[in-house]
């Protein structure tokens, strides 16, 4: 069963790497380009996540690292700009798996969870309030926008994620690996720095 599992989750890692896909429909499709029956049982996200990495290390190692810094300056210009909200990056974005055809995903921490979008507005910043489930399982608004990325000289999808500023303390839990899940500009800012930068304690 096992190894059923794993090669769901190889299978699944493809078509999120390939084609950007979220995890959850990505097993769904692998199980069915696997002929399997549909209630066959799935992978964890964190199967996938390995999967993904070795998906990464044995097909993007040239190109995949460039993108993913790609990302995190144009996260890191965000959470600068949304920075009276509390922002924090999450997913793939923030754990290093992404690729060119990833999303980046923000949480904001918002004493009221209006005031987000209002500060879009006042920016004339055009974006899609959308509600979706978050990390706590219920549902949160996001506000989905496009933004050009200098670095991939493209634009990218960016979800902001609107909490409560009480959900803060619940989203830095370590996750069921030991890591943290998600990280605030300095964190981000660190994972930006050259060597030479980390080892010198320069911003």
């Amino acid at each position: 069963m096992q190894t059923l599992k794993s090669e769901i989750a190889a299978a699944a890692a493809a078509l999120v790497v390939e084609e950007g896909l979220e995890y959850g429909p990505a097993k769904h499709r692998a199980v069915k380009q696997l002929g399997l029956p549909t209630r066959t049982e799935l992978p964890g996200n964190d199967d996938v996540e390995d999967a993904v990495r070795e998906h990464i290390a044995l097909f993007c190692a040239d190109t995949q690292p460039v993108e993913l810094v790609a990302l995190r300056e144009l996260a890191l210009t965000w959470m600068r700009r949304m920075a009276a909200f509390r922002p924090y990056l999450g997913g793939a974005v923030w754990h290093g798996t992404a690729t060119r055809l990833s999303d980046i995903y923000i949480q904001l921490f918002c004493d009221d969870p209006k005031s987000a979008e209002i500060a879009l507005i006042d920016h004339q910043v055009d974006y899609e309030p959308r509600t979706v489930t978050g990390f706590t399982g219920g549902k949160v608004e996001a506000l989905s926008l496009s933004s050009h990325c200098p670095g991939l000289k493209e634009s990218v999808g960016v979800h902001l994620m609107v909490y409560d500023h009480d959900d803060l303390r619940g989203a830095l839990r370590p996750d069921a690996k030991g890591r943290k899940p998600r990280g605030d500009l300095a964190d981000v800012q660190k994972l930006l720095m050259t060597p030479d930068q980390a080892q010198a304690g320069l911003p």
